[in-house]
């Protein structure tokens, strides 16, 4: 009997829709690790194929029921339709969901990999501080080449908060929707412990650079001083050796 297998055609797709809706749409889904994330990206796009695969099928079984409907009495017809109706009804409301929560969670796995970057690079730049401050700890110079190891340090601190900015909102979309949060908030701790650290003792190794500045120039300014003081008690007494002058007749400044 055509009608009874048109049902068993029907019945079969609304229970693979069924199915598919309870496994992709109604469930609910942790995510505690990227792997977990990447493996549910990964299942959606399958389910999201598998679905358009199927258009298919429900295209067959529309022609089907629609000639049958044309060949068939009015009596069959209402039943049918409805049924037909229903399930092309699902199988749309389906591929919408499955296509609107695979672009999600695209979006959230491209949100991921983006903080990635974002504290890769944030990491590689507090790298750069760090050796810097190690370069700078003892170093030993006159007032110019400290003053440069000053600048540099300087011109190093001028990052831009856009990064760090960018890192904030991206773990807090992502947290907001409880994927990841575990494993975001241990990393933006540890990001923000060190980067708190190494902006405070770059500001202290300014501080003590600029001390050590102050101290070279002062250095440098005594000793300009003695040199210029001995330059001159050098040329008063190569004028008194010149004249012939004896110690005796000038005791002080033979002292």
């Amino acid at each position: 009997d055509k009608t009874v297998s048109l049902r068993k055609d029907l019945s079969e797709m609304h229970e693979w829709i069924t199915q598919a809706e309870e496994e992709y749409l109604e469930r609910d889904f942790e995510y505690k690790t990227p792997d977990e994330l990447q493996k549910a990206v990964e299942e959606l796009k399958r389910a999201k194929e598998e679905a358009m695969q199927k258009e298919v099928k429900v295209k067959l079984i529309t022609d089907s029921v629609n000639n049958f409907i044309a060949k068939a009495p009015p009596a069959a017809h209402e039943a049918l339709k409805k049924e037909l109706d229903v399930l092309i009804t699902s199988y749309q409301r389906l591929c919408s969901r499955l296509n609107g929560k695979c672009k999600t969670l695209e979006e959230v796995w491209a949100c991921w990999r983006e903080l990635l970057a974002y504290l890769d690079a944030e990491n590689k730049w507090l790298n750069e501080i760090e050796r810097k401050l190690k370069a700078t700890e003892n170093i030993q110079g006159g007032a110019e080449e400290i003053s440069e190891s000053l600048d540099s340090l300087e011109r190093l601190m001028k990052h831009p908060e856009d990064n760090r900015n960018q890192i904030r909102e991206l773990a807090q979309t992502l947290t907001d929707g409880g994927i990841l949060d575990e494993l975001i908030n241990e990393k933006l701790e540890k990001f923000n412990t060190r980067w708190e650290e190494l902006q405070q003792e770059a500001v202290r190794r300014q501080k003590s650079l600029e001390q050590s500045i102050q101290s070279a120039q002062e250095t440098d300014k005594t000793l300009r001083l003695i040199q210029e003081s001995l330059a001159v008690i050098d040329k008063q007494l190569s004028a008194y050796i010149a004249d012939r002058v004896d110690a005796a007749q000038v005791p002080q400044e033979a002292q």
